[in-house]
């Protein structure tokens, strides 16, 4: 079941620059999707525009049914959205910024709500910091607190790690994981290509303001993925035998390895009779592994085609 919906959604500034085409987008409950494309793509203004944040020049934008023009309010009453930039009163304490944030979407103050969320997030022992001391991993957890402290049923994460290093970039991973286990939805821009390899359960790729794709992310590894065998030589070849023509082989640089690349979605390798052919051939080899191309690579080859 979908709790947002966009339909024919396009946004032109007045400038006549058109930063969204016809985006159709749904988002099922409870899912993790990641928002995948390069820097100017639009991802950050489709945030805008769902979170109502920016107007749409057409189409519409559904928030667990009530459209976020006509009910501003119930809409964006469900968001929770942790922006790129860090905006927070430098000098403020980390509990009162959260329960302010509470107060602002009109709900009654819940000190053990707040105790909660800043404890998942690991910021209970630093309540009483002012921000301005915390590093900057700890401020981007202040950004999610914030974004949580009015209980919303939809997270937004625009590029949630970009500037945090890579252990804290796992250690918000595995905040999102949980988050998501309790039930929030979560959507998440990014350009670090190993993030939505390790967390999406759906991958949305734009490009110029325009969905090239969306496909479950296991499924786009497959369609998408291509594995490779490569066979080390015991004796360098010169060329490859005209009978080893149908499998395509491409033989390295050096002439001491044979690169056989086949569809991880094919009903057979053809690794078998391959070897087989080969041993016919009088080719041996003394060793062999596999690759398997990574969703950046699919990802380039996606923008590079659109």
């Amino acid at each position: 079941m979908s709790i947002i919906s966009v339909s024919n959604l396009s946004k032109t500034y007045p400038s006549g620059f058109t930063a969204l085409k016809n985006i159709n987008l749904d988002i099922k409950r409870g899912e993790i999707f990641a928002l995948l494309g390069p820097n100017g793509a639009g991802k950050t203004t489709l945030i805008s525009v769902i979170c109502g944040l920016a107007v749409q020049t057409e189409g519409t934008v559904t928030v667990g049914g009530h459209d976020i023009a006509k009910d501003y309010r119930a809409a964006r009453s469900m968001i929770g959205l942790v922006p790129q930039e860090l905006h927070t009163d430098a000098f403020e304490k980390v509990k009162n910024t959260a329960a302010f944030s509470r107060g602002l979407f009109g709900k009654p103050r819940n000190p053990k709500h707040i105790e909660k969320v800043l404890r998942d997030l690991s910021l209970w022992d630093k309540k009483d910091s002012p921000i301005i001391t915390l590093s900057g991993g700890m401020k981007r957890r202040v950004m999610i607190a914030k974004a949580l402290a009015h209980e919303p049923q939809i997270l937004f994460l625009d590029e949630p790690t970009a500037g945090v290093d890579v252990e804290l970039r796992k250690a918000m991973w595995e905040v999102v994981r949980e988050l998501r286990n309790s039930g929030v939805t979560i959507i998440l821009t990014t350009h670090y290509i190993e993030e939505a390899e390790e967390m999406a359960d759906r991958i949305g790729v734009i490009n110029k303001g325009e969905i090239v794709l969306i496909e479950e992310k296991t499924q786009l590894m497959q369609k998408l993925g291509k594995k490779q065998l490569k066979l080390h030589l015991s004796q360098k070849l010169d060329t490859v035998p005209a009978s080893l023509d149908q499998y395509h082989l491409e033989l390295s640089e050096k002439k001491d390895e044979l690169i056989y690349t086949y569809d991880t979605k094919g009903d057979r390798t053809g690794i078998t009779t391959l070897l087989n052919d080969l041993r016919e051939a009088g080719i041996s080899f003394n060793d062999l592994n596999t690759t398997q191309s990574s969703l950046e690579e699919i990802f380039v080859s996606l923008v590079h085609r659109a």
